[in-house]
């Protein structure tokens, strides 16, 4: 029987931590492209080179991120990575009220901010181990994760709220003060910081192959890493499409098609609050095995969503998508830090990372191309269909066989 992870004061500052952080990013995507559109008369190919670039540092330096923060103490990587984020946003404000904004800089800091985060994340998933117990990681994830989905819910809507009252240079304060709290946040952690696992500083190249050659041979973490790329490839594409689809193919009203797209928050949350007690009364390994089983068909409703009733199949299949992916996430992030080395986990949580959402962006130009050619409905269905098969390599892990990840060893 284990205490409940929110009874350890570090956690619930480290959790803390997240909401502030969390909180402000999710604030940004609503704020940074407004203050190019609205300061800066940005177009639309300039908005979108703007978006590209916040999540351009996960392909450019994923990889040898995870080797790099492996030789390195995780809080202090999450302390500075959150200090230049605060420098970097804080530049935007002043620079308007300088009236030396350029839409150049606006590109550099989304560039650099993305770099930043990057350490951010891989840090982030290789220091849970070292704030809570094995048995603990479950629920500590779930509750992340309850926080990384309700800000991405919350987010948007409190970002198009301070624009609307301090407009968009302002909003970007908000932003800028998430991530300092957040650094006072992680600073009152009393838990020591512990030194590097990995003491030995060997080649940058090495250290890669390394990660990725832990992920390839154990059975499990290479049947994830497939699962979730199919999955990641077909739901960006299908993101991709979903403002096109409602607007232009459903014909909604553009509120209508706002209430839609808030939708998956609410399912990512939901999963959230039931991953870590799913958990313990299946088995974290089952519950994450449920969540896959449940989750592949449900995306069978969205491609049909409807202007009348079915219009309730584009909220349900996004709740419950989003619900089984917070499920997931959390079983496979537990499973990492459950099996794999200290001295290794960043390589690792980094090759995961590198290709389960470098295949994101290759999802939603190769979901705009099919649209163009069939039609968005045909592409959306053809898309969910092939989201199905996602699954089939859990088939052959030895996920549907194990009642907890403890029970399961990593074969290296």
């Amino acid at each position: 029987m284990t205490t409940g992870v929110l009874r350890n004061p570090d956690f619930l500052r480290f959790l803390s931590s997240h909401v502030a952080n969390e909180l402000g990013a999710n604030i940004s995507r609503v704020a940074l492209p407004l203050v190019a559109v609205l300061v800066l008369h940005a177009g639309p190919a300039e908005v979108g080179v703007l978006s590209s670039l916040q999540t351009a540092a996960f392909l450019l330096i994923g990889l040898p991120t995870g080797v790099w923060v492996d030789r390195m103490r995780k809080r202090r990587v999450m302390m500075v990575s959150d200090l230049v984020k605060f420098v970097l946003l804080g530049s935007i404000p002043a620079a308007a009220a300088l009236d030396v904004l350029t839409i150049e800089m606006m590109f550099a800091v989304a560039l650099l901010a993305g770099v930043s985060q990057v350490f951010n994340d891989v840090a982030d998933q290789t220091y849970l181990p070292h704030l809570v117990s094995t048995p603990q990681l479950s629920d500590g994830n779930a509750k992340l994760e309850v926080v990384r989905s309700g800000a991405f819910l919350a987010g948007p809507g409190v970002g198009g709220a301070l624009v609307q009252l301090v407009g968009a240079p302002r909003t970007i304060v908000a932003t800028a003060i998430g991530a300092l709290a957040s650094v006072f946040l992680l600073l009152a952690i009393r838990a020591p910081d512990k030194p590097p696992a990995d003491a030995e500083h060997g080649p940058l190249l090495r250290g890669i192959r390394e990660g990725l050659s832990y992920v390839w041979r154990d059975r499990l973490l290479r049947a994830f890493v497939a699962t979730s790329g199919i999955n990641n490839l077909c739901v960006s594409g299908v993101l991709g499409l979903s403002v096109l689809f409602l607007a232009q193919t459903v014909r909604l009203s553009p509120g209508a098609v706002g209430v839609l797209l808030m939708s998956g928050g609410i399912g990512g949350v939901l999963g959230g609050l039931t991953g870590g007690w799913l958990a313990r009364k299946l088995g974290s390994a089952r519950a994450t095995w449920l969540a896959i089983l449940i989750g592949a068909p449900a995306g069978l409703l969205l491609p049909m969503t409807q202007a009348d009733w079915r219009v309730v199949c584009f909220a349900v299949t996004s709740i419950m998508i989003s619900w089984a992916a917070t499920m997931s996430n959390v079983g496979q992030t537990t499973y990492r830090q459950t099996v794999t080395p200290d001295h290794l986990l960043g390589r690792v949580n980094a090759s995961v990372r590198f290709v389960t959402w470098g295949v994101m962006p290759l999802g939603a130009l190769v979901g705009g191309l099919v649209a163009q050619q069939i039609g968005v409905r045909e592409a959306l269905w053809l898309l969910m269909i092939c989201r199905v098969a996602a699954f089939v390599p859990l088939l052959f892990s030895p996920l549907p066989h194990a009642r907890d990840y403890t029970d399961l060893q990593a074969k290296t």
